[in-house]
């Protein structure tokens, strides 16, 4: 299994970078690839790329403003949750996605 995530917050600093964090270990967790875009202050980090996308399962949009490029993710199962979710419930957001997969 392999799921895609993207994080973002409207200053770009802590909260990307912590629920990016936070969806790495849950995936770690449950055994399963994940890599996770930030769309921060810093720009764009760890880009998608078009194999990606072809190879996922799913993806994760943990965001509070509106993500570049989203339509990125139109042929995939996408769950869509406030930074701040996968902040605190990064494990509980990653089974919602399997589930939904399933």
């Amino acid at each position: 299994m392999y799921i895609l995530a993207v994080t973002s917050c409207p200053v770009g600093i802590a909260h990307t970078y912590m629920a990016a964090a936070n969806l790495k270990k849950a995936a770690k967790k449950r055994g399963i690839d994940i890599k996770i875009e930030t769309q921060g202050a810093q720009g764009l980090e760890n880009e998608i790329t078009k194999d990606d996308i072809a190879r996922a399962d799913g993806a994760i949009i943990a965001s509070d403003i509106k993500i570049k490029f989203p339509e990125r993710f139109e042929d995939l199962p996408v769950l869509e949750c406030k930074v701040q979710e996968a902040v605190k419930d990064a494990l509980g957001i990653l089974d919602e996605l399997l589930e939904a997969i399933s």
